[in-house]
């Protein structure tokens, strides 16, 4: 069975893997590869962790995905031209020939990821080759797409994820034979993994793994823009191209299982009190004098029983559940499934963000989507919002959603680990 459970004949065709050259930085021409490095462009939080990668070394990737001007023009062509002048510098140097690229990561307390980079075709949504689950934000696309127009670039690559059939024949197999020679790099980021980077250019390896991944479909466990975006830009441009490809990491999850976290939401402007009082006779509040872990620990609990979250940001945490049934009912969608409609994202943004706190999901300047924690309740307390935490997903349900082809309210889970931004870049023009 696969990733998201469509039958292998309802497909016309599976995915397409080529490869590339890729781009790499010239260890030479950098502090170090770990400092060049950095999280997905969506993970970043701003402005601290921006600030500290910038810092971190003049060449650091962020400086490509996330550029810094004051318009979204001038921030794509500052973009473009940073690039320009570190392939011009040798800063960032094209590999000799193409190939897929198998890539690892572990943590050292016994996660261990790895998969396969390559170019993948763009399948239409009607041939069920690559299944999203979640909705996309279009002016998140529009940014993203814009920053590849003018880089001409996939800058970093979306991971998506199937489940292979163990056999000797499979790709996994031969990711890890390749494995047993010298990585093209390793490095440790500061996060505390390690992350290594071999070259699949024997056309046997690659014709094996092509012929293995196209009985496949895959689930984007992230990377939902900018999957939205590669579509969006094979659009403007006439067939073939290389615009028909984009960047993808594809991780065997029968063999390297995924961790599937929240992401949390952080509400500019709403005071964790008017937050609270808004909910009083639609939810139970329940007030927790608790460190972080043990507020997590009641939330876990919580959502055993049904729909909960927690709020945060006046230095205690306050734990919300039990919605009035009559509340969802006229406020969540009654025509999607019931793994839909009870959803905490669903509660979240179809209840909470809409009717009660008139909140637009797609405002920047009045919510935020945070990965960590920590900074979500951080953030929270000193700028005087109010952090939402979420329980994670099972990724069950996730894959059951998918197959039917429901997509999930947007930013509702977290796939990890990511791949570090940073390692190999394509280069359309190459």
């Amino acid at each position: 069975m696969n990733t998201a459970g469509h039958s292998e004949a309802e497909a016309r065709r599976g995915l397409e893997l080529t490869p590339f050259r890729g781009l790499r930085y010239d260890p030479d021409r950098v502090g170090s590869l770990a400092a060049v490095t950095s999280p997905p462009y969506d993970v970043v939080v701003r402005p601290d962790g921006l600030h500290h990668l910038q810092s971190a070394d003049p060449h650091n990737i962020v400086r490509l995905i996330l550029p810094q001007d004051g318009t979204p023009s001038a921030r794509s062509e500052q973009a473009a031209q940073t690039l320009r002048r570190w392939l011009s510098e040798g800063v960032l140097t094209a590999d000799d020939e193409p190939g897929l690229y198998v890539y690892e990561q572990s943590d050292g307390s016994g996660l261990l990821q790895r998969g396969v980079i390559g170019a993948l075709r763009l399948s239409d949504p009607s041939e069920h080759v690559v299944l999203p689950h979640e909705d996309v934000m279009p002016h998140v696309v529009a940014d993203r797409a814009a920053l590849m127009r003018a880089t001409s670039a996939n800058l970093e690559p979306l991971l998506l994820t199937y489940r292979g059939n163990g056999s000797a024949a499979d790709t996994s197999a031969v990711l890890e034979r390749v494995i047993e020679q010298p990585p093209l790099l390793a490095t440790t980021t500061e996060d505390g993994f390690h992350h290594r980077l071999w070259a699949i250019t024997a056309p046997e390896d690659v014709s094996r793994i092509q012929s293995d991944l196209a009985r496949h479909q895959a689930l984007i466990a992230d990377g939902h823009h900018r999957w939205a975006t590669y579509r969006r830009l094979r659009a403007e441009h006439p067939s073939p191209s290389p615009w028909d490809y984009g960047l993808v990491l594809l991780v065997d999850t029968a063999r390297y299982p995924l961790r599937v976290r929240a992401i949390h939401r952080l509400l500019h402007g709403l005071p964790v009190a008017n937050a609270v009082a808004s909910l009083e006779g639609l939810f139970r509040v329940r007030r927790l004098e608790a460190t972080l872990a043990e507020a997590l620990e009641a939330l876990a609990e919580a959502a055993r029983e049904g729909n909960a979250f927690l709020l945060a940001g006046d230095g205690a945490f306050h734990l919300v559940d039990r919605p009035d049934a009559a509340l969802l009912a006229r406020t969540i969608p009654a025509d999607r499934p019931a793994a839909w409609r009870t959803l905490d994202a669903t509660v979240l943004h179809a209840t909470l963000l809409d009717h009660v706190w008139h909140i637009p999901e797609d405002d920047p300047t009045r919510i935020a989507y945070i990965h960590d924690t920590a900074a979500t309740v951080r953030k929270a307390e000193r700028d005087g919002g109010t952090a939402v935490l979420m329980h994670p997903v099972r990724e069950e349900v996730v894959r059951d959603l998918a197959r039917q082809g429901v997509t999930m309210p947007r930013k509702s889970t977290s796939f990890g680990p990511k791949p570090a931004s940073g390692l190999v870049l394509r280069a359309l023009d190459l």
